[in-house]
């Protein structure tokens, strides 16, 4: 395969990453806003206000911190709360099925993983190609089929 992504490579849902990045700094900015233009508010009222907006901001930035990176050695998945390291040997399979909401990963030990970092939410091609480009990936190292 001549196509391959020069390594490393990292694949992220761009656009709803922007999104979501976006919705969290307008979120903190207009409930902090509100807190400080509500004149009845004591300053307990005012932190607290200041303290959901952080907490939701917070929660969009988990979500679009989702991320898939490959190098020379393997693949490492960064979802929501949680972030995992394969071996090239590892993974068995890239799937994006119709209807799947991101790229599921077949592990050698019967699993499957689930990998964030690949949705085709908002764009869809460049989700097709991102998964093509990583099962490519996995291919070239399982079978030694490197250029």
């Amino acid at each position: 395969m001549t196509d391959l992504p020069a390594l490393p490579v990292t694949f992220r849902p761009g656009r709803t990453r922007a999104v979501l990045l976006t919705a969290a700094a307008a979120i903190f900015v207009v409930i902090t806003a509100v807190a400080l233009l509500l004149e009845k508010l004591g300053p307990g009222e005012r932190l607290s206000f200041v303290f959901t907006a952080a907490l939701l901001a917070g929660v969009l930035a988990l979500l679009a911190r989702v991320k898939v990176v490959a190098d020379d050695t393997g693949v490492t998945v960064v979802n929501i709360a949680t972030r995992r390291r394969l071996d090239w040997a590892e993974i068995l399979g890239v799937n994006l099925r119709p209807g799947d909401p991101w790229v599921f990963l077949n592990l050698s030990d019967g699993t499957s993983l689930p990998a964030l970092g690949i949705q085709p939410g908002i764009a869809r091609e460049r989700a097709i190609a991102d998964a093509r480009a990583l099962r490519g990936l996995v291919e070239a190292h399982t079978t030694g089929d490197l250029p």
